[in-house]
């Protein structure tokens, strides 16, 4: 007898789309069965407005929460930046598999890297992340930039500079990496000029919390694609921005990484940062401590963090607090 297919909801872009089918390659071995993907469009798919206007939280997600909510799709795959820190009661958060980079990118003409753009060069971004951070680093550096608001997707995006309206954009690594077009990026952001979004790089599997034994197994099925670093890392970054009650679309940068003697891993270091988009005022602070070994200390960690950039003035920098 045939197995029914999973129905995987996934975002139509083509990212999205990229990142589900490598997911649904993923669930097909473990659990056997057959995977089909269920393509639904979001708030944030066809809205032009700019995302800090539309709240940012959750535009990307609600519709497939809904779609799971109402078994029209056994599971849904989500980048994990996208999604609001307050995971409802009604749904698990099955795996976070093993991250890809996490890095931002620059795709810039002429192959060129941040630090060579021209005076004035024009950079697009729909982040006010990356605005504060690439605006603070300039600023720093003696270089004149002017960060442009767009939105789009990576196609649409990439042409701004190839038509010549832009200088540059940046971007996801993750993103390019999953639907093969990193060859495009002409420089690597590092972390210690911008810090990514919190969850950046990582993939967050949805499904219906165990309330019947079908959704149970498939729960404890999922969880195999589980990556135990990855989750305890973005569980500290999302902790961080939980407690400075900032939304996905505030200029909030964080990253958990791991530090190893070796093979050994021995600490975990959380770095976050906030500013004001045009880079002028930032708060930028950073805690190693043993890696945490539960859900709970790694929660403890992005709010001890928090706590610290809210005491040096974190809160006014962010406008309108999320609520």
């Amino acid at each position: 007898m045939t197995q029914q297919p999973l129905r995987l909801g996934t975002r139509r872009s083509k990212l999205a789309m990229a990142q589900s089918g490598q997911v649904a390659d993923a669930v097909r071995q473990v659990t056997g069965r057959p995977v089909e993907l269920v393509e639904i469009t979001t708030y944030g798919d066809v809205s032009r407005e700019a995302l800090a206007q539309i709240g940012g939280t959750g535009v990307f997600v609600t519709a497939l929460r809904d779609a799971l909510l109402k078994g029209e799709v056994d599971f849904a795959v989500h980048s994990l930046k996208d999604l609001p820190t307050a995971q409802p009661a009604e749904l698990a958060l099955a795996a976070v598999p093993q991250r890809e980079d996490p890095r931002d990118v620059l795709v810039a003409r002429d192959a060129l890297k941040f630090t060579d753009l021209p005076r004035g060069a024009r950079i697009g971004t729909g982040s006010p992340r990356r605005m504060a951070q690439l605006n603070a680093y300039a600023r720093s550096h003696g270089l004149d930039i002017e960060a442009v608001a767009i939105r789009g997707n990576v196609d649409t995006r990439i042409r701004y500079v190839r038509d010549g309206e832009l200088d540059a954009v940046v971007l996801a690594a993750a993103g390019l990496n999953r639907i093969g077009r990193i060859e495009e990026v002409t420089d690597f952001l590092s972390v210690d000029t911008v810090l990514p979004a919190p969850g950046q790089g990582a993939l967050a599997i949805e499904c219906r919390a165990g309330h019947t034994a079908r959704d149970a197994d498939l729960v404890a099925a999922l969880g195999e694609l589980d990556d135990p670093f990855t989750r305890i890392a973005v569980t500290a970054e999302r902790s961080l921005l939980a407690a400075l009650e900032a939304g996905c679309s505030a200029p909030v940068g964080a990253l958990a990484d791991l530090l190893a003697d070796g093979q050994i891993v021995k600490e975990m270091r959380l770095r976050g940062v906030v500013g004001t988009t045009d880079g002028t005022r930032m708060v930028q602070l950073s805690t190693t401590g043993p890696v945490p070994e539960t859900h709970d200390q790694a929660l403890a960690l992005g709010r001890e963090l928090a706590t610290e950039m809210l005491a040096q003035g974190a809160a006014g920098l962010m406008g309108e607090r999320a609520q």
